[in-house]
This record gives structure tokens, sequence and C-alpha cells, in this order.
């Protein structure tokens, strides 16, 4: 548990004094009622109106269906869940962290040495990363945090994804996820409130707005249930329209049981192509009723473009239609998705130095001037400059004045900066001659005297 002395120097992002309750207990480890429950599926038998009524009950504070929609949407819809993966792993980059932006002292650099130190010795940290990249799709994304020390620091021993359908939304003067549980506060809140530092909660702004309409999901949700009945109807157009008519006649004088024979018949015979009738009784087969499976095909070849443009930001990093996929057209696309990336690494930056670089900070007295000077968490997204070109640049800028500095320069081409006291590249010495040769070398070579002119006819003995 934190001593009180500690305590007294941890400041919450509002620059106050926190009291901080038991950092060892997970608040969730007593909340058996959650943890018991299965979720609702309702992608069973969904239906406009009934969808209409989960995202009613989302924006009155009930998100519990919205979020199991939300889950089944990834799991059941293959083209969701591979455009959302792509999204998501483009977060997982390499990282650091780094002083404060404008003007760190000495102790502020070293104080990020050490938080970069100690959060490498979190298990499963890219692990962590994927599941905060969670909220990109379905609005938010808490983890639980459960602390341990090592070596007298405290550290995270566990970050624990919880599903969003544990939480409910307060909707005060600011917007507030609690844990659905049937407490009530004095303000008449439901809800019990998340424990400062128990919690790696990211908030994804995919829209401006309230949190439960800000989820990209919510964007999604009409296009997968349109995509599922067309599927629906495009199965049942092959099972009925794929097989051959089959028509069984039987004599006036049947009985129940050769009725009940015949039509067994004609069902074995239409899936096993083998089958028996009694004598006296007809099959006839008719062609395969015609029709044309296009128009189902052309509304699942829409949606999924149109899921495509939600979540990529465009179709050609998705799939070709070998109509309008050129290449400078694809890396266009490709641009946007660029962009989108970035987007979400800045908004995964902000909640993890708030979130857990700060709380490992406060706890371990690394952040005395609390948040606002607190070192900073960074996912490298900077993409290596072509070394040829800047190799022939640099010098051409240096020699008319420009300073660029060595440290922007190692920045822009990837190459990080040399630790103390590690090797480096360096261009080889070039030999020197010795003094012998050297002499020889800058003698002046004998000149050869000009001949005499050669005496003329008329010149004098």
């Amino acid at each position: 548990m934190v001593t009180e002395m500690a305590t007294s120097r941890i400041l919450g992002p509002d620059g106050q004094p926190m009291q901080m309750p038991d950092m060892a207990t997970p608040q969730t480890a007593q909340l058996t009622s959650l943890q018991r429950e299965l979720q609702t599926h309702p992608t069973r038998g969904l239906t406009p109106s009934r969808l209409a009524q989960i995202l009613d009950a989302a924006e009155t504070g009930d998100m519990t269906a919205q979020s199991d929609l939300f889950e089944d949407m990834e799991e059941k819809d293959g083209h969701i869940a591979s455009e959302m993966n792509k999204r998501r792993r483009a977060c997982i980059l390499e990282w650091e962290v780094t002083p404060p932006q404008k003007s760190p002292s000495a102790a502020e650099q070293k104080a990020a040495e050490q938080l970069d130190e100690l959060l490498q010795e979190i298990d499963g940290f890219e692990d962590m990363l994927f599941d905060v990249t969670d909220a990109i799709g379905k609005g938010f994304a808490c983890l639980e945090i459960e602390w341990h020390r090592v070596g007298g620091f405290w550290l995270p021993k566990t970050l624990t994804h919880r599903p969003q359908s544990w939480f409910t939304l307060h909707r005060g003067y600011q917007q507030e996820l609690r844990l659905r549980t049937y407490t009530m506060d004095a303000d008449g809140a439901v809800g019990e409130p998340l424990r400062p530092f128990g919690w790696l909660t990211h908030v994804h702004k995919a829209k401006s707005g309230y949190l439960e309409r800000s989820a990209l999901f919510r964007q999604l949700v009409w296009t997968y249930l349109f995509k599922n009945y067309s599927v629906g109807d495009l199965a049942e157009f092959l099972e009925i329209y794929g097989i051959p008519l089959r028509i069984g006649k039987y004599p006036s004088s049947a009985t129940e049981k050769d009725k009940a024979t015949l039509l067994r018949a004609l069902a074995s015979i239409g899936h096993n192509a083998a089958g028996i009738v009694p004598d006296g009784m007809l099959l006839e087969f008719k062609d395969a009723a015609t029709g044309d499976p296009d128009a189902f095909v052309a509304m699942i070849d829409w949606c999924e473009k149109n899921q495509s443009k939600v979540i990529l930001g465009g179709t050609l990093t998705s799939g070709a239609d070998g109509k309008s996929s050129t290449n400078a057209l694809g890396l266009v696309h490709n641009e946007v998705r660029k962009d989108l990336r970035d987007a979400d690494i800045r908004q995964i930056n902000a909640t993890l130095t708030r979130e857990l670089v700060y709380a490992v900070a406060a706890l371990n007295g690394l952040a005395p001037d609390g948040p606002r000077r607190c070192p900073q968490f960074q996912l490298n997204a900077q993409e290596s400059e072509d070394l040829t070109a800047y190799a022939d640049a640099l010098p051409k800028l240096v020699s008319i004045g420009v300073q660029p500095t060595v440290k922007w320069a190692h920045e822009k081409l990837g190459i990080p900066m040399p630790q103390e006291g590690e090797a480096v590249l360096g261009v080889a010495a070039q030999p020197q001659p010795g003094a012998a040769a050297l002499a020889a070398l800058t003698a002046m070579p004998p000149v050869a005297a000009p001949a005499a002119p050669k005496a003329g006819p008329g010149a004098r003995g």
C-alpha cells in the first residue's frame, strides 16, 4: 500500500493532492456479478427495429446491448474484423518515454530515462497496446491495472482488458465512465466510479459528440445488418434455385404411408442423387428455376466498400476491382490510411502519458510537479527519409549557410543518437605517407633546358 508520505506528494490532473486507495487489490476483485455475466449476442435475429432500440438505449446511458452488438460485429463479420485488424495493428510500433518538449531540465531528462526503463519491464506491453486500440472501433477501452512492488518501485503487474459491457455512462457536467453496479452516489449517479490509478481508460473519438455516439462501429451497424440480409438471401437463392424441381405423382389409391414414402424418395434424390419409389408412382424433374444472384452480390460488395471507407478511409488498400484500382490511386488511398494511423497514435500517446506514464511516475516520486511536466509516451510513427537524397542535399545546404542540428538530422533519417560509450561508424582515416615519401612527392621534377637554335645560312663563324 502507498505510504502516507508518498500519498501527500501525488497530484491529480487538477494539480491537487489525491487520496489513493489500496493499490494491491483490483477494483473488480469483489464484483463477482459482472464476472459471471454472459454476452447477450444481440445479432441473433437482429431486425431494423431491434437495432434502432439498441442504439436508442445507448443514448440514454444503457450501453450494454450496444457493446455486445459491437463485439458480435467484429466476431461474425470477417470484413470488419480484417479492416479493423489492419488499423489496430498499424499502431503497434516502437515506443519511448521522452522528457517534456519545452526546455527539459536535467532532472526531467533523468526521470524520462528511468520511466522508459521501468515501462520496458512490464510483461506483455505490446498486448496492452493492442487492447488499448480496441477503443478505435468501440469508442472506449478500459484496462484494469493490478500493481505490485519490483525492487522498491510500483509497477503494473497486469493490465487486463475488461468488456465494454461492464461499464455505464454518467452524463453530468462531464461524461464519466463508471462500473455498472447498482450503487448510487449522493448526486444520484448510478455506478461505481473508477479508482484513480486503477484503470487505463482510452476514449477514442471517431466523431465529435457524446461518447455513446462517437464509436466508429455506430457508423457500421446498418451496413452490417443489410449485408447479413443479403448474405442470407443469397444462400437461400443458391439452395432453392440451384436444385432442380422434383415432382412426385402417386395413384389415387395410394395410402398415407405410400405418400410419405414418395416424399422421402424425392428428398433423397435431391441431395443424394439416389432413391427408391414404389411401383406405380411417377417422378418428374423440371429444370432449375432461373434467377440472377448478382443483385445480392452487388449489395454485399457495396456494404463492404462502405465499411472499408469508414474504417480505413478508402477501398483500394483492401481489395482491387480490376477497373478503377490503379497503382497511383492506391497510393493516394494508402496516404489517407496513414493519416488515420497518425491521428490514432496521437490519441493513444496522450492517453498512455496520462493514464500509465504519469501513474508510474507519481507512485514512484518521479513527477514532483504533477502531470504538467510529466515525461511523455511516444509511439514512433515517423518513417525514415531517403538517405541518398539527404546525403546529396545536406552538404549543399550547409555550404550556403543553413544550420541543421545533428538531432534533427538523426530524427529525419531514423538513425538513433549514439549513447555515451557506444560504438559508432565513421570514415576510415587515410594512411599518412612517411617523410621520405612525402619529400619525393613534393619535390619539383627537373625541367629540361631548351635546345640551342641551329645557325642559319647567314650566320657568322
